[in-house]
């Protein structure tokens, strides 16, 4: 199959955001397809080095050039500037033919919209990473043409893999979400077994945007959450290093974090691009994190793609519950927590036994991530094979 995935990969060049999306094409690779990526969000450049919205996406280009051509895919990529409609790489003619002619497109995480294209492509899939908060804006009149497009995809799937469960409070929306996990490509994270410098860490923002209301309920970012567990390193002798972004406002509370005992670093300094990225988390003994209230509240079963990167590196995580445990197991390699209580247990008991931990995330990753099962999940479920 022609196979069309969409992405915020040059939009956000950082590394986080680099693995999000790269990891589907390697994915749909690996199954023997013809893999393109193709970008245009209709967003204005995001210049990281100058950190704002600029209509200049040499930056842009450039860091996709450099990432399609590292992974393999030499010139299957565009990339259209949201400022002025141009078009980047392969170019307009192809990207035109690859949605008119395509076999599947696979947008990511609601990363493509393609007002402007003649669509033809045989399959439309739709890939939520924003459980809770995607079903409360499809039922949001103000975002009737945002529903529209999602509603007009021939299948959906979503990271909330308790969606559409009783307990979950994701909002019915009369879309039949299928659920998904992150695909990591495991040949790009190899099991380490090397000693490491002895810090539990993760990479996240303060707060990525405003609060939802649902039903008479506010659904927030990780900040509520984490003021939870901020005296965490009062409990504990293990080290706790954040990559953390300030969030929106820079309402970040750095002094008293680091007053409490917490190390902050500052995210887009330290983890410039995919592969600071990947040294972060392969120096880490193991990941301690949050996740977002409105998860977290929702009860929706999502999985972090960067907890799944830890895991094949053989890293232990500790992460906060949000019902994923009913589908992925928790205990070996991968520990549950909800209160301060369990967090402090659960780090304890991975210094105690390592090296079974270390082993036992690398098993769950390879049984439950590998990109090539799971892209070929996708299919599956979409009755594509």
């Amino acid at each position: 199959m022609r196979i069309v995935v969409t992405g915020l990969l040059g939009q956000y060049a950082f590394g986080g955001v680099t693995w999000d999306y790269i990891q589907y094409l390697i994915g749909f690779r690996s199954l023997g397809h013809d893999v393109w990526y193709l970008e245009d969000s209709g967003a204005w450049p995001y210049d990281p080095v100058g950190q704002t919205v600029s209509e200049d996406c040499t930056y842009n280009v450039n860091y996709l050039a450099g990432m399609m051509s590292e992974f393999g895919f030499g010139d299957r990529w565009i990339y259209r500037n949201g400022a002025d409609g141009k078009f980047h790489g392969a170019g307009e003619t192809a990207a035109r033919d690859l949605i008119r002619n395509g076999d599947l497109l696979v947008n990511v995480s609601s990363a493509g919209w393609l007002r402007d294209y003649d669509f033809g492509v045989k399959h439309q899939m739709f890939i939520d990473g924003d459980p809770m908060f995607c079903q409360v804006g499809l039922l949001d009149p103000k975002n009737a043409d945002y529903a529209a497009r999602v509603r007009a995809h021939d299948s959906h799937f979503t990271f909330g893999l308790n969606v559409g469960k009783p307990g979950c409070l994701a909002p019915d929306t009369g879309i039949r979400w299928k659920k998904t996990v992150q695909p990591i490509a495991l040949d790009c994270w190899p099991m380490q077994d090397d000693a490491v410098p002895d810090r539990f860490t993760t990479v996240m923002n303060w707060a990525s945007y405003a609060p939802i209301e649902w039903a008479g309920k506010l659904y927030g970012q990780k900040d509520l959450e984490f003021e939870k567990f901020k005296q965490l390193p009062q409990r504990t002798p293990q080290r706790l290093e954040m990559a953390m972004g300030q969030g929106i406002g820079s309402r970040r509370p750095t002094e008293e974090l680091r007053a409490l005992g917490w190390t902050i670093l500052e995210a887009g300094e330290v983890l410039p691009d995919h592969r600071s990225y990947h040294e972060f988390l392969r120096t880490s003994k193991a990941e301690w994190s949050v996740a977002k209230n409105g998860y977290v509240q929702g009860r929706t079963g999502w999985f972090s793609c960067r907890t799944a990167c830890y895991l094949a590196l053989g890293r232990p995580a500790v992460v906060q519950e949000t019902g994923w445990s009913e589908t992925i197991p928790a205990g070996d390699g991968l520990l549950a927590f909800s209160t301060l209580e369990e967090a402090v247990e659960a780090i304890a008991d991975i210094n105690d036994h390592y090296a079974e931990h270390q082993a036992a995330a690398r098993a769950l990753a390879e049984q439950f991530f590998d990109a090539k099962k799971v892209c070929a999940d996708l299919l599956e479920q979409a009755e594509l094979i």
